[in-house]
């Protein structure tokens, strides 16, 4: 576990031309290597990759078998194909017949769909309009523009109002349900552009009366069959291709992915260099994957392929290698900013701390325990959230997509145990003191205590100081692994200024006076704040000055872990106290005004348990303490390739050797 990126080599391979399809095909299958384009001086010792002339073929071929991968529905995970050449794979694509079929099925199934739609759609409107008992072709005519609506009477009203006389708007009312009105409205085209725009501003839908001439009642029978027979022919359709995709899904599904490879081959052709006989490729691999890399690659060509290490001062793209638990806390730092590939990633710190800062300003059982099982649910993929209200399923969709929400999930979880600790420590549930009530326990710790405000107080600025202290070291040893001499100092300078200011700070609290006495403490503290500035001022100059006052400000601010924690626990009381006056105040309606105010309040109060705790703590890492060391704006690691599902990879399973025709190798 470390706290840098995986470590990036850039290497070179020259090869021989009847070996770079293979190549390729192996790059693929390992995924270790991000393909670079070669220098233009490389270039001008090469020509670009031009591809073979079955550049073509290969695109119209992946076009035609993903058109068929669409048409086709899935039939179960079929066993995975080998191809050892692109030859095969469009020998293969070429005994594939059903094309023309399954083309003029899907057509046909498209308009019949359309077709369906656009009659349930009618059908439903002529359920609606069965108050009307005239017949439609009535309400049709070059003179005038007839619409069905649904409105509330106020916005019916309002609407009406707003229509200028010119229209001549006439109004054939029909039956109110669940206080919406439903109606006809006739009026000349003239008025059409107000009322468009009226009925967007009452949030009133219209729809057009379709182009009928019976009675709703006569069209409803006439149009039912129709709609039948259009859903029996789309059922005849689908067992149709549900019966050719028995047979072919398997064979189209892997030659389909197959394509998609050699695509993915043609579309680096760009970036490789070609000669008469041989080609020249540069890529980003991982060092722990470079020698098994060149392994593979050495075996399937029978040792015929140099490979060089290219020296460069490019920046490599970035992978963070962290292990799984940490992994889940990438989600964070990606949010913030990628790191560069020779900085630190602080991903570990950050699954360290903000878990900490989580427990510590929630520190509620009860809240703990909520926001826990909540954590679980999203974890589990939010089962049976398709009942919750709309209104909240969207407001947390604009927040965060789903993925992002699990992943928030999993963070939360260390961060509800340590709440849910630390309410034990305090005999903090949902505010009251339930242990203290039901058994008569002291709490072992009353956060609302002077002393044990103090106490915490302390506590937040020793947080404070030895977050702002590893930021500047961490923000020192990269300065000094990037050769920044006067950066370092300013760091060491930073270090060396808080720790004054710190114990200076102490020294006027255990004093009670801003000149306390000379004490050893005292004295190493001036000289601290002394030779700080001075550390400062000669790595950054003046504007070091400046970094004094983001010094003292960023260890204060980790006082609001106690901040956030007090807020907390006194809105949990003030909810309590209030429902508690109400329970003893008017009978039975004070019963269930007790019972809003507990259930609102305290569902409010885990709301703020997230957001406050969840905010304020990634941002005390993100601002008070990436602010000492951290750049980011690192470029992702997008290596070449991707996972086979349908075929067979030109590796074994646990991709350290070759498999298949690819162990022997290529004939010399």
């Amino acid at each position: 576990m470390a706290l840098r990126p995986v470590r990036m080599e850039k290497v070179g391979l020259v090869g021989l031309r009847d070996d770079e399809e293979r190549i390729l095909t192996l790059l693929y299958d390992l995924r270790v290597a991000q393909i670079e384009p070669l220098t233009p001086e490389e270039m001008a010792e090469l020509a670009p990759e031009r591809g073979t002339e079955t550049v073509r073929e290969i695109g119209d071929e992946a076009l035609r078998f993903r058109g068929l991968l669409t048409a086709l529905p899935p039939v179960g995970p079929p066993a995975p194909r080998r191809f050892d050449a692109l030859a095969e794979i469009l020998a293969v694509a070429k005994t594939v017949p059903i094309d023309l079929e399954v083309g003029e099925l899907k057509r046909e199934d498209d308009r019949l769909a359309t077709e369906e739609k656009g009659l349930r759609d009618t059908l439903h409107l002529l359920d609606r309009l069965a108050f009307y008992t005239d017949r439609l072709e009535y309400l049709r005519s070059g003179s005038f523009l007839s619409f069905y609506g649904e409105a509330t009477p106020d916005a019916l009203a309002e609407l009406l109002r707003t229509l200028p006389s010119e229209s001549d708007a006439r109004l054939l009312p029909g039956p109110t349900e669940e206080e919406e009105s439903r109606f006809v409205l006739v009026l000349r085209p003239s008025g059409a552009e107000a009322l468009a725009r009226s009925a967007q501003g009452q949030g009133i839908r219209l729809t057009a009366i379709p182009a009928l001439d019976g009675t709703p009642t006569e069209e409803r029978a006439r149009l039912t069959p129709e709609l039948g027979r259009i859903t029996e022919r789309r059922t005849w359709i689908a067992d149709r291709l549900q019966g050719i995709a028995t047979e072919w899904y398997p064979t189209v599904a892997s030659i389909a992915e197959a394509l998609d490879v050699e695509n993915r081959k043609v579309e680096v052709l760009a970036k490789i260099g070609a000669g008469r006989a041989t080609f020249a490729l540069e890529a980003w691999v991982p060092a722990r994957d470079a020698a098994r890399l060149r392994s593979i690659v050495q075996a399937a060509t029978g040792n015929r392929v140099y490979f060089y290490e290219v020296p460069t001062t490019e920046e490599p793209p970035t992978i963070m290698g962290n292990p799984p638990g940490v992994r889940r806390f990438e989600f964070f730092i990606r949010f913030y900013s990628l790191p560069q590939a020779d900085e630190w990633d602080p991903t570990l710190i950050f699954a360290i701390v903000f878990p900490l800062f989580f427990g510590l300003m929630l520190g509620d059982w009860g809240y703990g325990l909520t926001i826990l099982l909540i954590c679980l649910w999203m974890i589990r993929g939010f089962p049976g959230a398709q009942h919750l209200p709309r209104a909240g399923r969207n407001f947390v969709k604009r927040i965060m997509g789903p993925r992002g929400m699990q992943q928030l999930a999993w963070a939360l979880l260390p961060g509800c145990a340590l709440a849910i600790a630390l309410g034990f420590v305090y005999d903090a549930f949902f505010g009251f003191h339930l242990f203290q009530y039901l058994f008569g326990w002291t709490p072992l710790i009353d956060p609302l205590t002077p002393r044990s405000v103090t106490t915490f107080l302390l506590l937040a600025g020793y947080i404070g100081l030895g977050m702002v202290t590893l930021g500047f070291l961490l923000g020192a040893l990269k300065a000094y692994f990037h050769h920044h001499r006067r950066e370092m100092i300013a760091k060491i300078g930073g270090t060396v200024f808080a720790w004054g200011i710190a114990g200076f700070g102490l020294s006027v609290i255990h004093y009670h006076t801003i000149a306390p006495p000379l004490d050893p403490v005292v004295v190493a503290s001036i000289g601290a704040l002394g030779g700080g500035v001075a550390l400062l001022v000669a790595g950054e100059g003046a504007f070091g000055i400046l970094g004094l006052i983001d010094i003292v400000s960023h260890i204060l601010s980790y006082t609001r872990l106690v901040g956030i924690l007090l807020a907390s626990v006194v809105l949990a009381l003030v909810i309590n106290d209030i429902a508690v006056l109400l329970f003893h105040g008017i009978p039975i309606v004070g019963i269930l005004l007790a019972a809003i105010v507990i259930v609102g309040g305290q569902a409010f109060n885990v709301i703020l348990g997230v957001f406050e705790p969840g905010i304020q703590g990634a941002r005390l890492i993100f601002v008070e303490h990436f602010s000492k060391y951290y750049t980011g704006n690192g470029k992702p690691f997008r290596p070449f390739g991707a996972r086979r599902t349908h075929t067979l990879s030109s590796l074994n399973e646990d991709g350290t050797g070759l498999a298949g025709p690819y162990i022997q190798g290529p004939s010399p």
